[in-house]
């Protein structure tokens, strides 16, 4: 009889034993032979160095499966102890699983551009309005390469610009004055890496929020790095941004060109960018719309509004730049007669 530890690296425990141990004691069920003790991410097995062997592996294999889809059922265990595919593995389309163990896909023709163009490309520019989740699929296109191990990091960012108001002093150190800036992307980690494992990734820099101004200097390699907002860059940080770029690395740009909050005296670095790099190869550009909203259906009809504004106002301005200006406008007088009276 030999002993052997096994430790849970990369699995929320939590997840992998099941609600009241019911994963563990099933396990347990199926492997009569060995003593199966689990404490925290550690399980000791003693019993048969043949059995124990198999146990392993398939040890291994049940961690791997709860690390790529978030969940585990009982049916599960029994697929892989078997050799068979899991019901999640025979599923298409799925770009990585949410922490409830729910499916996140690409909901929309263009949503679905982005996904193969990340693919093809190690640049991609998703630009389009608010709700159409040109962030949401980055991101789980991101956690998807870190769990498939093609990268070593994850690294989003965010231009700190405030949104048409000033927020004046924020209290708290460094991390406490960019957070706000920066919790659209705490919200989408969240949904889909469980909490503990998170904080964990980002105690150890596998995961690495930071605004935009701490890029300078760096190079980044074997990693997915996000731009998220980079409508609100100036042409001189989205080059500096595009141009940190190292080996092994994908970069998406993410930007709504309607929500601009520089000020009218700055250009968009996106506006800029979109224009100057158009056409170079490896970089590919998404251009998404309404009908990629997928947010509640009132999102759709406030973006339809606006755009309905914007054309009004700017079809307002054109007249009113083409409006020939009329003789009866000028008014000539003659400096000279008013000094003879």
């Amino acid at each position: 009889m030999i002993e052997k530890h096994i430790v849970l690296e990369d699995v929320d425990p939590v997840v992998f034993y099941g609600v009241n141990n019911t994963n563990i004691q099933m396990i347990k069920a199926l492997y009569p032979k060995l003593r199966i003790v689990a404490r925290g991410n550690i399980i000791k097995v003693m019993g048969d160095e043949e059995e124990m062997c198999a146990f392993e592996e398939n040890i291994m294999a049940i961690e791997q499966h709860c690390v790529k889809y978030n969940s585990l059922k009982e049916e599960d265990i029994l697929a892989i102890i078997k050799g068979k595919k899991t019901p999640k593995e025979s599923a298409e389309g799925v770009i990585v699983y949410s922490v409830n163990g729910k499916p996140i896909t690409a909901r929309s023709e263009n949503q679905q551009k982005l996904v193969k163009a990340y693919e093809n490309n190690d640049m991609i520019f998703a630009i389009g309005p608010a709700g159409s989740g040109k962030t949401y699929t980055s991101i789980a296109l991101a956690v998807r390469a870190l769990k498939n191990k093609e990268i070593r990091k994850i690294i989003l960012s965010r231009p700190a610009v405030e949104a048409g108001e000033k927020l004046g002093f924020l209290p708290g150190d460094m991390k406490d004055k960019i957070d706000p800036y920066l919790q659209p992307l705490y919200d989408a980690l969240q949904d889909m890496i469980p909490t503990m494992k998170l904080q964990e990734m980002m105690e150890q820099n596998v995961i690495q929020i930071a605004p935009l101004a701490f890029m300078r200097g760096r190079t980044l390699n074997d990693a997915v790095v996000i731009l998220d907002e980079a409508q609100n860059t100036t042409t001189a940080q989205i080059k500096m941004f595009l141009t940190r770029m190292g080996m092994n690395t994908k970069m998406i740009v993410t930007g709504d060109m309607t929500q601009i909050d520089l000020p009218s005296s700055q250009r968009s670095g996106l506006v800029e960018a979109t224009s100057i790099l158009k056409g170079v190869e490896g970089i590919a550009f998404i251009e998404m719309n309404k009908k990629d909203i997928v947010r509640h259906k009132l999102v759709t009809r406030i973006v339809e509004a606006y755009e309905k504004h914007d054309k009004k106002a700017a079809a307002a301005r054109k007249r009113n730049t083409a409006k020939p200006v009329s003789e009866e406008s000028f008014v000539i007088t003659d400096l000279t007669s008013l000094g003879d009276n």
